[in-house]
């Protein structure tokens, strides 16, 4: 937590936007960081389909969304579905 505020920080200082952060830090940097700054959050799944690939720092739209996150990043939950368009309309229920 310390190292990730610590780079934030300075990238923020530094004259950065915005950042990429796991959906586990955002929440912490929200806090932190001048309101204005932007949060990418990736690793976002549905919550009935959060376990069974490899990417480990993973939240739900909902959950990603209330901790602060300016934009998510969808890529897996949608393009490998079956049904990517049902996907993507489980993702948008979600967030509502």
């Amino acid at each position: 937590r310390d190292h990730v505020l610590r780079l934030a920080k300075m990238a923020v200082a530094g004259g950065a936007d915005g950042l990429i952060c796991s959906p586990h830090e955002v929440s912490l940097l929200r806090k932190a960081l001048p309101p204005e700054t932007l949060l990418v959050v990736p690793g976002i799944r549905p919550d009935s389909k959060s376990e069974g690939d490899d990417q480990k720092r993973v939240s739900s739209p909902k959950e990603a969304m209330a901790a602060g996150a300016s934009y998510l990043v969808v890529g897996r939950p949608i393009t490998q579905s079956n049904d990517p368009l049902a996907a993507f309309e489980e993702i948008c229920q979600d967030m509502a």
